[in-house]
């Protein structure tokens, strides 16, 4: 097993933090893992994106120009990444924001309203982890609780307070998908 993952959005919606508990979620299960951030200067409000490799096999490069999995959480990832999804790849994206879906029929697409879901539960934090629970259900590259022990791993401790609402946040997201 062999995923390569870009996520994508502007900085400030998780986009690194989701990649980093992905990438922390392989290490729990004795995975090879690489995560590579990218973001410009501005960080809030600026693109972001962040490679994950997670692997049974050792990875020779975190550098791709292809990918198996796009998350795409705004237009300009959209028009940047979605010719980058290998065929019959998958691409992940929210509806929100994004003008123009998805054309490609070569790929699997999955719609996750995750925005949506944030105001229904009243806390706009909660979207990078209802996005990552809609990404391991469509490809269960990792045990959700891993995920959850990633999570913890990841966020300080200062914030461990929120922890059952960002596990509650990643079950949302997984019943947010149609597969």
């Amino acid at each position: 097993m062999k995923e390569e993952i870009i996520i994508a959005g502007f900085g400030g919606q998780g986009v690194l933090s989701m990649g980093k508990i992905l990438a922390y979620s392989g290490l729990m299960e004795d995975k090879e893992v690489t995560w590579l951030p990218s973001y410009g200067p501005e960080q809030r409000g600026g693109t972001a994106n962040v490679t994950v490799i997670i692997s049974d096999e050792r990875i020779s490069s975190p550098i791709l120009d292809t990918y198996d999995v796009a998350v795409v959480l705004n237009q300009q990832s959209l028009d940047k990444f979605e010719s980058k999804v290998k065929p019959g790849g998958t691409l992940i994206y929210d509806s929100y924001g994004i003008n123009r879906v998805p054309a490609r029929t070569d790929i699997v697409v999955h719609r996750v309203d995750a925005m949506d879901a944030t105001f229904e539960m009243q806390n706009a934090k909660a979207f990078n982890m209802l996005v990552l629970g809609a990404l391991i259900k469509a490809k269960p590259m990792v045990a959700v609780e891993s995920v959850i022990k990633g999570l913890k791993r990841t966020l300080p401790e200062r914030h461990h307070n929120m922890l059952p609402m960002n596990e509650e946040a990643l079950r949302k997201g997984m019943e947010l998908i149609q597969l």
